[in-house]
């Protein structure tokens, strides 16, 4: 890797450059910024002369093209136009999406609210109704810039990754290649075996993007909007054990069904194993397939530049009973 490569995506993100660029589109500042919790992105409460905060959204360079960026903000918009609480990107000089200093951002109202409880039948059922709603809106139409939930893509992408790092010890580069192939392969049957219709979704549906106070919720952080099974949307909200996921399937479907039928044959993409990959009989990682997300972790040995992990990920994939090739095997439900 170059320098550049690594250096920080944000490391000329100072907070002199978050209050530039929100004075660009017309707004003066008041010198307070507080930064919110955001993985891929910066995300940043802004205080504005004479009137509320504002959040500006700084998006990670070369992660969305502006073409993507601009398909999620019209979903939102289309979602908030049906009236569904999304909180949708402020519109300036009929513009959402604006570039400062080679950071494209975005502006968006301040909404406040907590997680839901998932141990709430009520917060469960309110949180279906509001999926469907989505879901309704999300298949009128095909996302053109965005991503497809598919499996080979997203693992060749990953793997090419984590081989070009040059941070995997030549002595694994073989094995990893050879359980890269048999993976995709498995991938692509999977895929042709399970050709469930795709629309237009959250893409990240989880309890930390919902907020909820005095009975109204929103749905926030649509940054991984993608097109893909309607099941995308609805596995991340399960925690607990596998009776607790019955229990909240359940009532998700209830409020679900009001408005769409509940996609239950999609269920098949979340059914969860765990097996572990050995060598010559000795434990080298742990391959997870847990649908939609699949995670290969290798434990490196002490003397490997890279300790830690490299991984390879995966949306909607179900694989069972793995045949492997070089020396490779997977332990059947360890």
């Amino acid at each position: 890797m170059s320098d550049a490569d690594l250096q920080h995506p944000y490391s000329r993100l100072t907070p002199e450059l978050v209050m530039d660029a929100v004075e660009s589109l017309g707004y003066l500042c008041d010198a307070r910024i507080l930064a919110l919790n955001s993985y891929e992105n910066r995300v940043y409460q802004v205080g504005i002369e004479d009137e509320q905060p504002l959040i500006a959204k700084f998006y990670r360079p070369a992660r969305w093209s502006a073409d993507a960026i601009r398909e999620e903000h019209a979903f939102l918009l289309e979602l908030a136009a049906a009236e569904i609480p999304v909180v949708a990107p402020l519109i300036i000089k009929d513009e959402t999406l604006f570039e400062h200093n080679g950071f494209l951002f975005a502006l968006f109202p301040r909404r406040g609210g907590h997680a839901p409880e998932l141990s709430s039948d009520d917060d469960l059922e309110l949180i279906g109704r509001w999926l469907a709603r989505l879901h309704l809106t999300g298949e009128a139409s095909v996302f053109q810039h965005r991503p497809l939930v598919r499996g080979s893509a997203d693992i060749i992408a990953a793997s090419e990754t984590v081989l070009s790092s040059g941070l995997m010890p030549d002595d694994y580069r073989s094995a990893y290649e050879s359980l890269i192939r048999d993976i995709l392969a498995h991938t692509d049957q999977q895929f042709t075996d399970n050709r469930f219709p795709t629309l237009r979704l959250h893409g990240d549906m989880h309890t930390g993007n919902l907020l909820l106070r005095d009975e109204q919720l929103w749905l926030v952080d649509f940054d991984d909007c993608v097109q893909g099974p309607a099941m995308q949307d609805i596995w991340m909200l399960l925690s607990g054990s596998p009776e607790e996921h019955r229990q909240q399937l359940m009532v998700i479907a209830e409020g679900y069904e009001m408005f769409r039928p509940f996609p239950a044959a999609e269920l098949v993409l979340t059914y969860p194993q765990k097996q572990d990959v050995r060598l010559d009989g000795n434990k080298i990682g742990t391959f997870k397939h847990l649908p939609p997300t699949l995670l290969l972790q290798y434990h490196f040995m002490p003397e490997a530049v890279f300790s830690p992990y490299v991984g390879a990920g995966i949306n909607y994939t179900r694989i069972s009973g793995v045949d492997l090739a070089n020396g490779l095997q997977l332990d059947s439900n360890s």
